[in-house]
């Protein structure tokens, strides 16, 4: 990535952690006004997210504790794009995997920045369609306990607004796929 002279210059960076799915790290970064100071990020490879849309119009999504935040939110499928992975791929298995359907139709919507605050985690956001309920679903990875919930648009719109624990990257590519959805 370019930086232009205002971006403040990096002095120094280490990794802190090296995780399974991200890493930490602490750079010392010198500010165009001269101040120094360390800042921490997450380093992430990014995650592709799926609106699953069935041929009755319903909305597939999953149900599944989160451990940071001490309970299960509601969410579209999504999954973290692997080393050299096209995020498209990431997330034509991630669906099957965590829903038992598979979508015949997909259409790119967009990517935004998750948490820029402290991550440089990208979502890329497709619309699945077009569904077909497999016949047997793959077994899920071992560390997930999913729960798979069919809402209408109106229905996810309600809890959205009413502030049920919807996650955030589901409320933005809910929003992206809006125009799409009848």
């Amino acid at each position: 990535m370019t930086r232009d002279p205002q971006h403040p210059k990096v002095l120094k960076q280490r990794l802190f952690y090296q995780g399974r799915k991200f890493n930490f790290e602490v750079a010392n970064l010198r500010l165009a006004n001269g101040f120094e100071a360390d800042w921490e990020s997450i380093r992430h490879p990014g995650g592709a997210l799926a609106v699953p849309v069935t041929p009755e119009g319903k909305l597939v999504l999953v149900r599944q504790y989160r451990f940071p935040v001490g309970t299960s939110l509601v969410e579209f499928p999504a999954g973290t794009v692997e080393t050299n992975e096209d995020p498209a791929q990431t997330i034509k298995r991630e669906i099957e995997e965590e829903t038992g359907y598979r979508a015949n139709s997909w259409k790119f919507l967009g990517k935004f920045v998750l948490a820029p605050g402290y991550s440089d985690e990208y979502i890329y956001t497709f619309l699945a369609s077009d569904l077909e309920k497999l016949p047997i679903p793959p077994a899920q990875d071992i560390d997930e306990d999913i729960e798979v919930i069919l809402m209408s648009v109106s229905e996810l719109e309600e809890a959205i607004l009413n502030g049920e624990h919807i996650d955030a990257k589901s409320i933005s590519s809910f929003f992206l796929a809006r125009k799409f959805l009848n």
